[in-house]
């Protein structure tokens, strides 16, 4: 048992790996920029060698940075012209919590002004532009060479002259210069992380429009799909109250999809500008708290068991205490516990992937997709911990990851409850199918019995038949084994008297034609054994075969010219006759087999023909298209002026233990030539036959079905 759980749990692990290794691949390919970084130095950004139409640029590097005053761009041209360059800069995208200021980190409330100084291409200077501005803790005004374009909520300079709302926003303008002044004001009284923490866009108006379109589709599709699912599996629960695995499921992803509408293009601040700030980041961060709860519930429900007593107490006395935090302080208390929810969720999932690879080991159902996906998500809202707090480059994963992970779970409980459904009809079936059964026997017992006994009978009859079938094969073995004892007796024998006569030097001059002679019959000895083995292998299906399309012409072309010599060698003629195939291009043949064995079966039917024909005969062979039944077949046929086959010995020569000898002949073989023959055609799905009228020559007919018709036009 620990064996099983050591090979088990070490593929479970492989599965795990494998699923890390590829999500930090993807991060990194993710998070590695298409094109090199221009960044701002001292609030200026050179931005002459890009082409913003096509290539929006983020406006990340130093910032001009003017903490606790809020100035206008007028106020910033008078502020330079008196007292010279800025002092202070600030990384951009970043908080300004913790930034280091005269001998004293700043706290994340508070207010400021940046500025930002961009120079164009000439080519962008006659483009219509535009700025994607994301979600800015918590209120801010942006200027674009001294025009407002944009206002998000109400900047003030302490928490009650400011109006907090989070809302991404895409501005257009039109240059008309080559230089751009960006003048931004921020304030933050709320969040305990205030400032510009995410990326600005300047680009192409088409463009980032699109892209921003994108997102917003992107974002819709993540929410609908996560509502509907949720609803789903709460109807689900509604219908059936037994099973409380689509309650928490269903409460978990509808609450996911609601969440989902407070994160990325912000869909329902869009949807309802005027909805409370404060409301929405509670909302927000009470599913984030309920969310490693309900999970966990979820897991207790799929995989029972494996959710200890105490863990469950414990997470519902943290999710609890969280939630209460979450619901009677303001958000610049409880967003400080952003990395501490965080990673209780994170401790949560953990926690149940622990139990998931115990589970996996053991081999339950949906387990190990279970598991696999589990780490997609852990990843993902990992990552998102991250992002928000200003540490990874890749932002905004988790509802994706999520998405998957839900889906992965409409799978597994839809397979569960398909697989109840499935087994109480297959049990229903069954009992009607009894039930039917004894009626029908209560009714009719008589003609029951009889059936049965006519069953029996027919029962009886195939082992009688498989019975004589295996007392014939066996018969043929006995047949089989006697002729090749009787062969190889008689070549053994001659080789042991050569052998002692050479010992005995009975003839010492005679030694070089007695070793001659044992190495014949040792070759062919040889020789038979190897053909009776491979024909053992065809007749019980272990030889494998290359299938593949061959065009007949030039295989046969390939083949005279291969064994052309051999033939003429032993003094006979050799013929290939293709020609009226060859010119009628429409109909070329190809036939679907391997090229190696067709080339076996047919040289063994050429050896049988030279071995047959005297010298200064002729063999050959021939290939013709016929139609029959409306398909297509190619046969080859090969023919010889040898001494011809007795008509009533033709379906005889397939035979493994068929050899014909005319008297006088003195030929020799195995006589298993024909029968490896006939099984190679058989296995391509074609046939052999022969024709002779017993006085002069023979002639074999190979016949294989096309399976496409080509041309060389």
């Amino acid at each position: 048992m620990r064996e099983i759980l050591r090979v088990g749990s070490r593929k479970v692990w492989l599965y795990i790996i494998a699923a890390v290794i590829g999500l930090v691949t993807g991060y990194v390919v993710l998070s590695s920029p298409d094109s090199p970084r221009l960044q701002s130095e001292e609030g200026i950004l050179d931005l002459t060698q890009a082409q913003l139409s096509t290539n929006p640029q983020k406006l990340i590097g130093k910032w001009a940075f003017y903490w606790q005053e809020l100035l206008s761009p007028e106020d910033m041209r008078v502020r330079s012209a008196r007292e010279g360059n800025q002092d202070h800069w600030i990384n951009i995208p970043s908080s300004w919590l913790g930034y280091p200021l005269e001998g004293q980190r700043l706290s994340g409330t508070g207010y400021a002004t940046f500025g930002l100084v961009v120079h164009l291409s000439e080519q962008d200077r006659d483009e219509m532009l535009a700025l994607r501005l994301p979600s800015i803790f918590n209120a801010y005004k942006l200027w674009v060479n001294g025009e407002l374009l944009a206002e998000v909520g109400e900047v003030g300079q302490d928490k009650h002259s400011m109006t907090p709302q989070l809302e991404t926003k895409l501005v257009y303008f039109q240059p008309e210069s080559d230089t751009l002044e960006l003048v931004m004001q921020v304030s933050n009284f709320q969040h305990h992380r205030g400032g510009v923490t995410k990326n600005i866009e300047l680009g192409g108006s088409d463009v980032l429009t699109t892209k921003t379109n994108l997102n917003l589709a992107r974002d819709m599709f993540i929410t609908a799909s996560l509502l509907v699912i949720g609803l789903y599996n709460l109807l689900l629960f509604m219908l059936r109250r037994k099973d409380k695995a689509p309650l928490y499921f269903g409460l978990f992803t509808v609450l996911l999809g609601i969440r989902s509408l407070f994160n990325g293009e912000l869909i329902f601040t869009q949807w309802l500008p005027h909805f409370p700030w404060e409301l929405q980041f509670k909302i927000e961060y009470l599913i984030l708290c309920l969310s490693g709860y309900i999970i966990t519930m979820y897991f207790d429900c799929i995989f029972p068991n494996y959710v200890s007593r105490w863990f469950r107490l414990g997470t519902r006395i943290v999710t609890g205490a969280f939630c209460i935090l979450v619901v009677v302080t303001p958000a610049i208390i409880y967003t400080k516990f952003l990395l501490v929810i965080g990673v209780m969720v994170v401790l949560h999932m953990i926690y149940l992937m622990i139990g998931l690879v115990q589970a996996a080991v053991r081999r339950m159902e949906g387990a190990l997709i279970f598991l696999l996906v589990s780490v997609v998500t852990l990843v993902t809202v990992v990552n998102d911990f991250l992002y928000f707090n200003g540490w990874s480059l890749v932002g905004n994963t988790s509802p994706l990851g999520l998405l998957i992970f839900t889906i992965a779970q409409l799978i597994l409980l839809s397979s569960r409850s398909t697989r109840t459904a499935s087994n109480e009809e297959r049990i229903t079936r069954e009992l009607q199918d009894v039930n039917d059964k004894l009626i029908e026997m209560n009714m009719n017992l008589e003609q029951t019995v009889q059936e049965r006994t006519q069953a029996l009978s027919t029962v009886h009859d195939d082992l009688q038949t498989s019975y004589d079938r295996l007392l014939h094969s066996e018969q043929g073995r006995k047949k089989l084994l006697a002729y090749i004892t009787h062969d190889l007796r008689m070549p053994l024998s001659s080789m042991l008297g050569y052998v002692e006569a050479i010992q005995d030097r009975v003839k010492p001059e005679r030694n070089e034609q007695y070793l001659k002679y044992i190495r014949e019959n040792t070759i062919r000895i040889n020789r038979m054994i190897e053909e009776l083995s491979f024909l053992s292998h065809l007749e019980t299906g272990q030889v494998s075969y290359r299938m593949e399309p061959i065009q007949m012409i030039p295989f046969l072309h390939g083949f005279f010219e291969q064994y052309e010599l051999v033939v003429r060698d032993a003094g006979l003629d050799f013929i290939l006759d293709i020609g009226d195939t060859e010119d009628r291009r429409s109909i070329l043949p190809v036939v679907e087999m391997d090229a190696k064995r067709i080339e076996q079966a047919l040289f063994n039917l050429v050896s049988n023909a030279m071995k047959f024909t005297s010298s200064g005969g002729l063999v050959r062979i021939a290939l013709v298209v016929e139609v029959m039944n409306h398909a297509r077949y190619a046969t080859i046929s090969i023919q010889d002026s040898g001494m011809g086959i007795p008509p009533d010995q033709l379906e005889q020569i397939f035979e493994r233990n068929y050899r014909y000898d005319r008297p006088g002949m003195g030929i020799e073989g195995s006589g298993l030539g024909l029968a490896i023959c006939r099984e190679i055609v058989q296995a391509h799905g074609g046939m052999v036959r022969a024709e002779s009228d017993g006085k002069m020559g023979a002639t074999f007919y190979v016949t294989f079905p096309c399976t496409v018709i080509e041309g060389k036009g």
